[in-house]
């Protein structure tokens, strides 16, 4: 063994060598896409008034308190998070990790950045709004670093703040990576994390909260625990730790859930059924239940599903409120429209953004640069969630 292998074996940690190429599940890929159009589909039914006026429920009284529910779409992408995210760290130091992140978020996140700035611009919407007014060049800039959030800077959109919580748990990942990636660090990792987020409430204000991030860790934890499971689902401690988090996570989304305030009575019931669904859906995939499922249009899918979470409030917000004003068509026309743009969007970012630039940006943070490494890392960028 030579020196330049042993250095890689001692970065890698004890979590033995990187695989070739990780597996693409494909069901996963539409379950984020499910995840993404519940998003929209809450945040355009929902958290907004389609004219500046009414209450949602005027326009889609039979939808509203159905597409409520899709906010528990952002609780699932962080749970899909927690596994594909400890499954794509698996075996690689930290600047592979490092440059496979920033091959995955930032390209497509610099594109819909400077297109959700243009079309609020040219189709400017106040009044009925869960967000500002859009922020000033300068702050349009400091939102390209990712980082405007804990700058505290205004947000270009709102729904940006996941990526702050993402943001944080890969500097988790990364502190794992550093000491060496094993099932018994992330179980015991996983087990205090989730303990801070249980006691982190009685100390309010603590500088802690910002790292523990008490209401989404049950989230990540669980699905860091379900790659556990999937490399031995016979480790009765990963189960602990998974029913634990699921029951973590029930409470949390019920004070969420109860907090909802649309304009209309919401059953709090629902919340902790779907979510449950959702655990079982991911443990499924995880466990591989689904893994004979190789449909080629869940690949495209879930290409898609970031970028266009990206795009689909405050643009979105923009063209069915333009349309509306212009046309006065019904507002599921105008929303599904809208929705079909936005997909339309997110795959020409995908295409004509993410696959030049990703392994640029991969082999950039690396330090390599050569053709071969860029042909390689395209697909592995793409692959990646």
């Amino acid at each position: 063994m030579t020196t330049a292998t042993l250095a890689q074996t001692a970065l890698r940690g004890d979590a033995g060598p990187a695989p070739k190429r990780k597996p693409r599940l494909y069901a996963l890929d539409g379950l984020r896409l499910v995840c993404a159009l519940a998003v929209a589909g809450y945040h355009f039914g929902d958290s907004w008034r389609l004219d500046g006026v009414h209450p949602p429920a005027y326009f889609l009284p039979d939808a509203a308190p159905v597409l409520i529910y899709g906010f528990l779409g952002v609780e699932v992408f962080f749970l899909i998070s927690g596994f594909v995210i400890l499954m794509s760290s698996w075996g690689r130091t930290v600047r592979e990790f490092a440059a496979s992140r920033a091959a995955r978020l930032y390209p497509a996140f610099w594109a819909c950045v400077l297109i959700t700035a243009v079309v609020s611009t040219v189709l400017p919407i106040s009044g009925g709004v869960p967000f500002p007014p859009l922020p000033g060049g300068p702050d349009v800039l400091i939102n390209l670093t990712m980082l405007a959030e804990p700058l505290n800077r205004p947000l270009v959109d709102t729904v940006y703040w996941t990526l702050w919580c993402e943001f944080r748990f890969y500097l988790i990942i990364i502190c794992m990576l550093a000491a060496g990636l094993t099932d018994k660090r992330v179980r015991l990792l996983g087990a205090g994390w989730l303990a801070a987020a249980v006691l982190m409430p009685a100390f309010p204000g603590a500088p802690l909260h910002q790292v523990v991030m008490p209401t989404f860790a049950p989230y990540f934890i669980a699905g860091m625990t379900m790659f556990l499971l999937r490399r031995d689902r016979s480790d009765r401690w990963s189960w602990a730790l998974l029913a634990a988090c699921w029951l973590v996570s029930l409470h949390h989304v019920h004070g969420r859930a109860s907090d909802l305030r649309p304009g209309f009575e919401v059953p709090v019931w629902p919340a902790p059924v779907l979510l449950t669904i959702a655990y079982g859906v991911l443990l499924a995939i995880a466990l591989g239940v689904t893994d004979r499922i190789t449909w080629g249009w869940l690949s495209t899918a879930g290409a898609l599903t970031y970028p266009f979470y990206l795009l689909h409030q405050r643009a979105g917000y923009s063209l069915v409120r333009t349309l509306h004003t212009a046309t006065g068509l019904p507002a599921p026309i105008l929303i599904g429209g809208a929705i079909l743009v936005l997909l339309t969007a997110a795959w020409l970012v995908h295409r004509f953004v993410e696959r030049p630039l990703a392994p640029r940006v991969r082999s950039f943070v690396q330090g390599r640069s050569t053709t071969t490494d860029h042909r390689r890392s395209s697909d592995a960028s793409v692959r990646e969630s």
